[in-house]
């Protein structure tokens, strides 16, 4: 996958595109990126601006964070549970 590019470099590609001088693909050719690259950045930016609907980038990062939180808490808690489970059957009196 390849690097990311910097957000100067993204915060300046998204502000040269609205300008409607110049198409969107000539835009990305002459920053050397892919026009679908940059018709996502400029949708993204809408959607930070309050200009579409959509997941902010903010939120979006809290998501993945939640996210992996969640995945960390379930793995403690079936540990956990093993774990109990382990102890409890020590614990048991043996059938004589």
């Amino acid at each position: 996958m390849p690097r990311p590019y910097p957000p100067e470099f993204r915060q300046r590609a998204v502000e040269l595109a609205p300008e409607g001088s110049v198409p969107l693909v000539e835009i990305a050719k002459d920053l050397g990126i892919a026009d679908s690259c940059l018709r996502n950045w400029v949708r993204q930016a809408d959607i930070d601006t309050g200009k579409r609907e959509g997941l902010a980038s903010s939120e979006r990062a809290e998501l993945i964070e939640l996210r992996r939180k969640l995945r960390v808490a379930e793995m403690e808690v079936e540990i956990l549970r093993r774990a109990a489970a382990f102890f409890a059957k020590d614990s048991l009196p043996c059938p004589k």
